[in-house]
């Protein structure tokens, strides 16, 4: 057997779901150590199947080839070693059904904003990885994507299942030259990333405003209600989350992250102009519900979560 046999054999095979800008990006960085599939909407992979996938930034420049885009698990025409989800979270369950056939019994990654995606993921499979990526992340034109900055290492810990898996894919991940580490912790570190985007997402999408609209004083107490809400919320849930209390966010919040983002519309102000849903179910309605399980009161956010879901469904007119 010769050299290119025996690299061939020890390739794993990918699968990497819901690709969008996360997702391509990811497939483009994996084919260097990795046999892709991407399972993505059709404009992405006619484009790539045309010309490969186009990436710029500081994973890369230039056409990748060798991914394989796909828009159906009936594409698929090998064993699948490991299943990364990239989807939106509101597409996570229809994702998750649509290729229940592929995945069933792999190690499956999230890799998604919002909390919640990973209970989704268990019901199809037994091993269940969290992930959390800080990259911003953008798609250009079809089959097209830009990664412009990184401001922390992928994250990846075991939610259930086979710690063999999470070895497994640190090793892949790292071995592509993207700077990964493990996360024992993944389910505070899902719920700190969340933080942020429970505080502000909702409030700048309703008010069609940047995240600074966040530090205004008629807006301030509303943000603290969300994120008291969350930490009780949190406590009830056994998550420790990195900063003591919710008074010990709230500073970090309105001293760091707001000014840092004061003048980003998030990606919820985006979904609401152009009519799509919103991801308010994984974050203020998640925050809610569990409220409601646990007993616990979260007038903020579910009164919030009420305002988006009134927004979907009423787009504004322009």
């Amino acid at each position: 057997m010769d050299n290119e046999q025996m690299e061939s054999l020890q390739r794993p095979t990918i699968l990497v779901l819901g690709a969008g800008a996360v997702g391509l990006a990811l497939a483009g960085r994996l084919a260097r150590v990795a046999t892709v599939y991407a399972a993505c909407r059709p404009v992405h992979a006619n484009a790539i199947r045309d010309r490969g996938l186009l990436m710029e930034g500081i994973w890369g420049n230039g056409a990748v080839e060798g991914i394989i885009p796909v828009t159906g698990p009936d594409e698929i025409t090998t064993e699948v070693d490991l299943v990364i989800v990239t989807a939106k979270g509101t597409d996570t369950r229809s994702i998750c059904e649509e290729y229940a056939r592929v995945i069933r019994g792999l190690p499956v990654a999230s890799l998604q904003n919002g909390i919640g995606n990973e209970e989704i993921i268990a019901e199809y499979t037994g091993t269940v990885i969290g992930g959390t990526v800080t990259t911003n992340f953008s798609v250009v034109a079809p089959g097209h994507v830009r990664v412009l900055s990184e401001s922390a290492p992928m994250r990846f810990g075991i939610w259930s299942g086979d710690g063999a898996a999470l070895d497994r894919l640190i090793g892949i991940v790292r071995t592509a030259g993207i700077t990964v580490e493990p996360d024992p912790e993944i389910r505070s570190g899902k719920w700190a990333k969340a933080l942020l985007n429970i505080a502000v997402n909702p409030i700048s999408a309703l008010l069609h405003a940047p995240v600074g609209v966040a530090a205004d004083a008629d807006i301030r107490k509303t943000v603290i209600g969300l994120v008291r809400e969350t930490y009780a919320v949190a406590a009830a849930e056994g998550v420790r989350l990195p900063w003591a209390t919710a008074d010990d966010y709230l500073e970090y919040l309105f001293s760091v992250q707001v000014p840092d983002f004061a003048a980003v519309y998030p990606s919820m102000y985006y979904d609401l102009e152009r009519g799509r849903r919103t991801e308010i179910d994984l974050l203020n309605g998640y925050i809610a519900r569990l409220g409601e399980r646990h007993g616990i009161a979260t007038p903020y956010n579910r009164c919030i979560a009420g305002f988006v879901r009134y927004a979907e469904r009423h787009p504004r007119e322009r």
